[in-house]
């Protein structure tokens, strides 16, 4: 080892767990100039670089830097200051949250949120306007359920939006008769006609976003589009003002791409703000019944969900995007949006090969056996944490999945890379309760679902930090080597209450 310059050097001290398996424990790192410069005992970091500062963090561990790899992040920004339905158990709850809402908000100004689940609220249907206007006639109401694939809205919501029994149902998505329920793009219908944020607006929601991630011990994070394009832009221009606490990988919507072809836009690396993939959806999602299975489909005779983005068009837009160097992100949480998606994927390895990029399945969440082995070679990316509150509606409505649903241990040993992440805002950025999920593999009520594909801390730990980097196309990133980025997390020995440390 050569030694260092003291200027500008910093020697942390820390039981450290490099996720560098030619060096997977140390005691002491030197980093500088962002950069991770050497690994080891502290009397070979100090031997290096005997003037550096030094962070005695001894009584805590230190690991790579947790990876967010599936979040809106100008959505969770938003959400974070919108009516929160997580956990509500039954509808007249969510009327007591919405009447005390409304109370204190002007008349004729919408009242926004979401987090709920149908089957929380005790509902068999979807549920109606009517329920909403009992205690909010006089303010536009509209909730979305905890996937974001149905939303629930009031006569007041529906009548600015010109929504009536006789308006048609839109493509790529469905109105529910008797009104009150949206699936799918349906929901546009009424987001169309809510008053744009201002740009102050959505600055607020982005950084109040990326600092709420970075308060909890992140230090990157993978934005999913499924937002405006002002979103993204709010995240650029935070990064152009050194703002930016979170090192951001962004996807834009299959629709954009014609206009970013136009704009010459390509994998840009370096910088904390960095173009990456295009987002296709192959399907919506379990609790609004809309994700696409093959058959029997749901066991409770709703049919097998819908089909969203063909795979014709998600193989011929996802070369268009592999030819920008940049990763088709395809959404598909059933089993049969799987299969289709790795048909369409197995005509695009051998581009994605010549590109040296890594295709990307968000969810993967139910799966046929036969198709697990597919997966090698791609990221599926997933979110432990809805394991908790799905297990209940996996054993009533999909039994027949059970054993391959949330297959994460399957999947790894199939040598696909697993990145985890949360969805926000369909589920707070929470990684303890990944943890416990892809551990334990229990749910909310307790009850395990295919224990079997349980993971050991150190694969979750991977799983947060190593393989996001992997998925996003850093090398430098998840690991603590010499060259690395110096972005790391702290944690308590006790509790694991983690914090970022990004020199």
């Amino acid at each position: 080892m050569t030694p260092h310059s003291s200027s500008q050097l910093t020697v942390i001290h820390a039981t450290t767990r490099t996720l560098d398996d030619a060096h997977p424990q140390a005691e002491a790192v030197l980093v500088g100039g962002g950069r991770v410069l050497a690994v080891g005992t502290r009397e070979e970091v100090a031997a290096l670089a005997p003037r550096a500062r030094v962070l005695d963090h001894r009584d805590l561990i230190l690991t790579p830097g947790l990876a967010e790899a599936h979040i809106h992040l100008v959505a969770y920004g938003f959400s974070l200051s919108e009516l929160n339905l997580h956990g509500a158990r039954s509808v007249t709850e969510v009327q007591a949250k919405v009447a005390q809402r409304a109370m204190n908000t002007p008349p004729g100004t919408w009242i926004r949120g979401g987090g709920f689940l149908l089957s929380e609220l005790g509902l068999s249907a979807y549920p109606t306007a009517a329920l909403l206007d009992e205690v909010s006639p006089h303010h536009p109401v509209l909730l979305y359920s905890r996937d974001m694939h149905l939303s629930w809205a009031n006569s007041l919501a529906l009548r600015l939006a010109g929504v009536t029994e006789a308006t048609p149902d839109p493509e790529g998505g469905k109105i529910v008769r008797p009104l009150g329920t949206l699936l799918e793009g349906a929901s546009g219908l009424v987001t169309r006609v809510i008053p744009a944020p201002s740009e102050a607006e959505y600055l607020a929601a982005a950084r109040a976003g990326a600092d709420d991630l970075a308060a909890r011990g992140y230090v990157s994070a993978h934005t999913m589009a499924f937002e405006a394009p002002e979103a993204p832009r709010a995240l650029q221009t935070l990064a152009a003002r050194e703002e930016l606490p979170l090192r951001v990988w962004a996807t834009l919507p299959h629709e954009r791409l014609e206009r970013a072809r136009e704009l010459g836009l390509a994998l840009n690396p370096g910088g904390l703000f960095q173009w990456g993939g295009v987002k296709f959806f192959a399907d919506g999602a379990l609790g609004s019944r809309t994700s696409w299975l093959h058959a029997p489909g749901f066991a409770d005779g709703s049919g097998s969900g819908m089909s969203l983005d063909s795979p014709d068009l998600i193989r011929e837009r996802g070369a268009e995007a592999l030819r920008l160097g940049l990763t088709p992100v395809t959404h598909a949480i059933g089993d049969r949006a799987s299969t289709e998606v790795l048909d369409a994927y197995d005509a695009l390895r051998p581009l994605a090969a010549e590109k040296g990029v890594r295709l990307r399945i968000e969810h993967a969440q139910h799966l046929r056996p036969e198709d697990i082995p597919r997966f090698r070679g791609l990221t599926a990316s997933v979110q432990p944490i809805h394991l908790q509150a799905d297990g209940a509606m996996i054993r009533e409505l999909m039994p027949h999945l059970a054993d391959t649903s949330y297959a994460f241990r399957s999947l790894k040993e199939a040598g696909a890379i697993l990145a985890f992440g949360s969805d926000a805002p369909v589920a707070p950025p929470e990684y303890r309760a990944n943890f416990a999920a892809a551990l334990t593999r229990r749910d909310d009520e307790g009850h395990p679902l295919a224990p079997h594909e349980a993971l050991t801390e150190e694969e979750v730990l991977w799983a947060h930090t190593r393989g996001p980097a992997l998925a996003a196309g850093w090398d430098d990133e998840g690991i603590i080597r010499p060259g690395a980025r110096a972005a790391f997390t702290l944690w308590d020995r006790v509790g694991g209450n983690a914090r970022a440390l990004v020199l």
